[in-house]
């Protein structure tokens, strides 16, 4: 979702395939490979044990990476969609990009990779592309996608330098000269390339924006400019899930959507995050933060500096101050007209017209002070291009305020939602109920090649029906392949049944107990998974005296360091514990002695508090369904699913899960998640 404005769905998708289907080519010599095209032929080889990747460096022959590999090279050469949920250790990053960049480079298409976490895209792009490259012998091309405002504009830079004085207070200068010092070092012009974070302020004036950074102003030289020509001439293009469906969600003819073609395909990996990141893009936001920021950057009544400042027009800046001054008094109606209570962070609004717009108009006449500001800067582009960006993006503001007032979206869901320190932050937002609908027509309509891969899509249901009809790929072909590691050699699965259920008072007092007695078993070397962060502290409060006591160093997700930096000691540490919350649960890859014991302190049930989730179980309830069972009970089972896959990453991993939440072995619906499970030596105590 934007921070202003972006409608949820353009004509059509830029990127959706015009080509037809490829000539089934007969392969020559392959025993078991009769009548399969060369290029299938090719891909089956190629994870042979004698294959191109027999050489590499830990290498070792799987049978279901090369039967993947097949599935992926048979969906695309025909076109077609395909769900693929690989188990853990089947090598599914390979499994995809073989045949993925193999058919880009014969048939002159372009891959679209799109991943949830930065470990994968990184995974990706530094290891296994070089790995890919020295396997086929071709020096491809690839290029790492990332949204435009993480790139520097030299354009925006120069003007910002040659305005210091109207732009930066004292301190801001001196950040800005820093920039500039990095700017002459960077590789590659981007965030991540520097080695300092500078203030969001400050890095606003001279990133890149659309108006203000283009080809004909910046050349070929600025880093975005040069980024989106690698990204155009690429045949693989890396990107992750937030940006994917950004630009599903932007009209047809913005500019960011030309970066991904008529003729390209796309490979989702990590899928079972889509529903809920497509939702929050395909829908609306208007934040009060990001529209003061925008108006403070343009022009800051208190420090009299910003982009306007040169432009020394009165009249401009009192309307700058007149919309910060309706934003302000508007969300703080809105806070009182929607009902926050207390504590409460998130409201639903059920009907339009919701609190009195005073916004509106003084945004309209904001965007026409612009528009006749620019008409006089026919001399100077530069800043006729800020002032146009500018314009635009209060339009944007503008046209999102109606669509939030009227509610005009249909099967949306509507909130308000506040963050900070004192809650005194709002945004209000839209998003799609259902995104199956949408993702139908863009994703698996006949002729797209859109294939969607993670380690769990199914919910014990043998062809991921669940997840299918979540995303609208109930008739697209479905394949699960297991895993290639002995589970019953390797894993032990312990259930609790003597605790306490989790909703009962004394379940909190002796979880701490229930915690040592199997972090002693396993000699710390253990994540702790927590669904409340506040349950996770108490608990840490009194398993930290123990812990000590062993000589394991105890690490609490938001209390001792940053999340990276914790895991890279966890890691490295192999007498450690560390308790988690929801990041932990899925994307962490601690393979070794490192990790021998995942505890579940309670099964990961999502609570029905949020609008979004509220609808969805409104509409299954409207359908006559039961929202327990066909909601909340497959979402618990793919997020346990994830945690319980952080024990055994490698062939010579082992250690323990244990679940301490007796309802899988004493609840009906406590079998489906037996069931979902690697079929691991079973203990119940």
């Amino acid at each position: 979702m934007t921070c202003l404005f972006r409608r949820f769905l353009p004509a059509s998708f830029p990127w959706a395939s015009k080509g037809g289907r490829f000539p089934h080519m007969k392969a020559a010599g392959e025993e078991g490979m009769e009548g399969v095209s060369a290029f299938e032929a090719y891909v089956h080889r190629a994870f042979a044990p004698d294959g191109l990747f027999s050489r590499a460096r830990d290498f070792e022959y799987r049978a279901e990476q090369q039967s993947m590999a097949l599935a992926v090279a048979r969906a695309l050469q025909v076109d077609a969609p395909l769900l693929v949920e690989a188990g853990t250790g089947v090598g599914k990053s390979l499994g995809y990009l073989l045949p993925a960049v193999k058919f880009a480079l014969d048939f002159d298409r372009k891959a679209v990779i799109s991943t949830h976490t930065i470990n994968l895209q990184e995974q990706l792009f530094n290891k296994d592309i070089p790995l890919l490259r020295t396997a086929l012998g071709i020096d491809f091309s690839a290029a790492l996608l990332k949204g435009r405002q993480n790139y520097l504009c030299h354009t925006r830079l120069r003007r910002a330098l040659a305005q210091m004085d109207s732009l930066f207070t004292q301190g801001e200068a001196a950040e800005l000269k820093r920039i500039q010092d990095w700017a002459l070092r960077t590789q590659d012009g981007t965030l991540s390339d520097m080695a300092f974070r500078p203030s969001s302020k400050v890095w606003a004036m001279v990133c890149s924006e659309p108006h203000a950074c283009s080809m004909r102003h910046c050349g070929p030289s600025c880093p975005y400019q040069a980024a989106r020509k690698r990204v155009l001439e690429a045949k693989v293009v890396v990107l992750n899930h937030t940006l994917f469906f950004g630009l599903m969600a932007q009209a047809e003819d913005s500019e960011e959507a030309g970066f991904v073609f008529p003729g390209d395909f796309v490979i989702l990996d990590e899928a079972h995050m889509i529903e809920n990141i497509a939702a929050r893009q395909l829908g609306v936001q208007l934040s009060e933060p990001h529209l003061n920021y925008e108006l403070l950057r343009m022009y800051n009544p208190r420090t009299h500096k910003g982009l306007l400042k040169p432009l020394n027009n009165p009249s401009l800046f009192q309307r700058v101050q007149d919309v910060m001054d309706a934003s302000g008094l508007f969300f703080q109606n809105a806070r009182d007209d929607l009902g926050f209570a207390g504590s409460g962070k998130i409201v639903r609004i059920l009907q339009p017209e919701w609190s009195q717009d005073i916004l509106s108009q003084p945004l309209m006449e904001l965007i026409g002070e612009l528009k006749t500001e620019r008409e006089k800067q026919e001399e100077n582009a530069a800043v006729k291009d800020e002032l146009a960006d500018m314009a635009v993006r209060m339009e944007e503001a503008q046209a999102s305020l109606k669509v939030l007032m009227d509610m005009t979206e249909e099967g949306h869901v509507y909130w308000a939602e506040r963050s900070g320190p004192d809650g005194r932050n709002m945004s209000i937002c839209s998003a799609p109920v259902e995104v199956g609908d949408i993702l139908r027509e863009r994703l698996f309509s006949a002729g797209r090649s859109a294939i969607l891969t993670s380690a769990t899509l199914g919910t014990g249901d043998a062809d991921m029906s669940y997840f299918a009809g979540r995303v609208g790929a109930e008739s697209v072909r479905k394949l699960q392949i297991g895993s290639p590691f002995n589970y019953r050699e390797q894993m032990r699965l312990i259930v609790a049944r003597s605790m306490p259920e989790p909703d009962q008072p004394e379940y909190a007092e002796v979880l701490p107990e229930w915690i040592k007695r199997y972090l002693a078993e396993s000699r710390g070397r253990a994540f702790v998974l927590f669904t409340s962060y506040r349950l996770m502290v108490q608990a840490a409060e009194k398993v930290r005296p123990f812990c000590e006591e062993q000589g394991w160093t105890l690490y609490v997700q938001g209390q001792d360091m940053q999340r990276h930096a914790m895991l890279e000691a966890f890691r490295k540490d192999v007498d450690s514990v560390l308790f988690g919350t929801d990041s932990f649960w899925t994307g962490v890859d601690v393979p070794g002695e490192s990790l021998s014991n995942v505890i579940v302190t309670r099964l990961p049930f999502e609570v029905p508090d949020h609008p979004l989730v509220e609808s969805r179980f409104e509409s299954i309830r409207e359908r006559g369904g039961n929202p327990f069972y066909e909601y909340s009970v497959p979402v618990a089972i793919l997020k346990l699913r994830q945690g319980v896959g952080r024990l055994i990453r490698t062939r010579s991993d082992s250690g323990m899960v244990v679940i301490l939440d007796p309802r899988v072995a004493t609840k009906r619906y406590g079998m489906r998640f037996l069931k979902s499970l690697p079929e691991a030596r079973l203990e119940f105590v």
